[in-house]
């Protein structure tokens, strides 16, 4: 059984320790690919994909804040009174603006984690549901679990991961692993 102790000093056991676990593995990947990197290095595209390493950042922050939202407060919380729908709304969150730093995109992602990491531990229960929001990636009438909702956090964090690695290989040649 995996122990866990999260930022409020609560130890967590079974799966909700598992689950932040695995998170903050994944977690550490992500930053640790932008380890050493300038702001212009981290705002680069270097494969024919529009995605750069902040961009990785600075969405997989964006997705957890609102995963999080969702469990809490379903849909609605979710879309934070935009129409998530929209592909351009979500392409901003795949790149660094001007302004922007790696400092700031990691610190908001570090209070993102942390955030997460109390609702997981303060959750009454892992099996709350909501209705997914009406999108054409979801299937329409289907609710998750906020424990459905923290394994697709899980997997799209090592997913985004996973991409941050090959483009910084891209960059310069340093690999997270290996």
């Amino acid at each position: 059984m995996t122990t866990s102790e999260t930022t409020a000093g609560t130890t967590l056991t079974g799966e909700r320790a598992d689950f932040l676990e695995t998170l903050a593995k994944h977690r550490a990947f992500l930053r640790f690919t932008t380890r050493d990197l300038t702001d212009e290095q981290a705002a680069t595209r270097t494969t024919d994909s529009a995605l750069c390493l902040g961009g990785l950042v600075k969405h997989v922050t964006e997705a957890e804040r609102r995963w999080a939202e969702f469990m809490v407060g379903g849909a609605e919380a979710m879309r934070g009174g935009v129409d998530s729908t929209d592909p351009d709304f979500w392409a901003a969150f795949f790149r660094m603006e001007p302004g922007e730093t790696l400092a700031s995109l990691l610190e908001r992602y570090e209070e993102t984690a942390r955030r997460t990491d109390e609702l997981v531990a303060s959750l009454p229960d892992l099996d709350v549901s909501h209705p997914l929001p009406e999108a054409p990636w979801f299937e329409q009438g289907k609710s998750w679990s906020a424990r459905r909702v923290l394994l697709h956090v899980i997997a799209e964090t090592a997913q985004h991961a996973g991409h941050a690695d090959i483009i910084r290989e891209s960059l310069d040649g340093a690999k997270t692993m290996g």
